[in-house]
């Protein structure tokens, strides 16, 4: 099994293609600074982009859309 699950994500992240763009630069941000958004204890993954996912579904990413006008 995945933890966390692809369903529980996808409340959270409109789409498949923005939950991997999301998770890649959080993946990449803890990797450059080490800061965590929860205690190293309560992550089920060692990996750091595991624990970007887990994360996203605990709600602790904010994600914020930019409204851009079409020319």
């Amino acid at each position: 099994m995945i933890y966390p699950s692809i369903d529980k994500l996808l409340n959270v992240v409109s789409s498949k293609y923005e939950l991997v763009h999301i998770a890649a630069r959080r993946s990449k941000e803890i990797k450059e600074t080490g800061h965590l958004q929860m205690p190293e204890n309560k992550y089920v993954s060692v990996k750091n982009i595991g624990r970007a996912l887990e994360e996203i579904a605990e709600g602790q990413i904010t994600i914020k859309y930019n409204e851009e006008k079409a020319l």
